[in-house]
């Protein structure tokens, strides 16, 4: 079996950063999505262009001091962002793999944030790591997991995937992928029949 799992909300924390980063920049929440496209204002959203790989953050801070007047020379992306992990999650992760199972990471990321996980050694718990600002596309669209599948050489009844997002369970869902939605990691181990302590008989389905 192959689990596909979610990196933000479900290996480590989301480790959001706007408000921090607004503050630093000295600008409202709703400049700083104006200033970032995501209200349309200045045309495409430019996080959802690095998600997709179709920008570097490196370009998001240039057309982001376009939109906004500022001079940002710092990747705040890359230096504000600081996830917490979920060490149960990650003693998950290690009993499926003990069992034979090969688990992958399916993650909506920029490239600031993939530097920062790959200088944390988060991803090496994973055999391999799927990042949508490499494949070129996002959750919750149909291709992100057409990638991974065609890339595993698996089908469909073959997966399991694990996200946090109600969003991208669903669209996994309908392309006939075994889906579940992650609220914390003891009540994933007991869906999964993984025990997080031998010790402990209570972990057991």
């Amino acid at each position: 079996m192959i689990y596909i799992f979610d990196m933000g909300g479900v290996v480590t924390s989301t480790a959001q950063v706007e408000e921090h980063l607004e503050k630093i920049l000295g600008i409202t929440h709703s400049q700083f999505l104006e200033y970032s496209g995501a209200e349309k204002s200045y045309g495409e959203n430019l996080m959802l262009q690095c998600s997709d790989g179709k920008i570097s953050c490196k370009e998001f801070w240039e057309k982001f001091s376009e939109n906004s007047g500022l001079t940002i020379q710092t990747d705040w992306w890359h230096y504000l962002f600081h996830p917490v992990r979920n060490n149960e999650t990650y003693a998950i992760i290690e009993k499926l793999k003990e069992k034979g199972n090969r688990v992958i990471c399916g993650t909506n990321t920029i490239d600031a944030h993939w530097k920062n996980h790959m200088e944390r050694g988060d991803y090496n718990v994973f055999d391999q790591t799927y990042a949508s600002c490499f494949m070129g596309v996002s959750k919750p669209d149909a291709a992100f997991w057409q990638i991974i599948m065609e890339a595993e050489k698996a089908e469909p009844s073959q997966c399991i995937f694990i996200d946090d997002k109600l969003e991208n369970c669903q669209a996994a869902q309908r392309l006939g992928i075994k889906s579940i939605q992650f609220t914390d990691a003891l009540t994933l181990a007991k869906q999964l029949n993984v025990s997080l302590a031998q010790e402990d008989e209570s972990y057991w389905l």
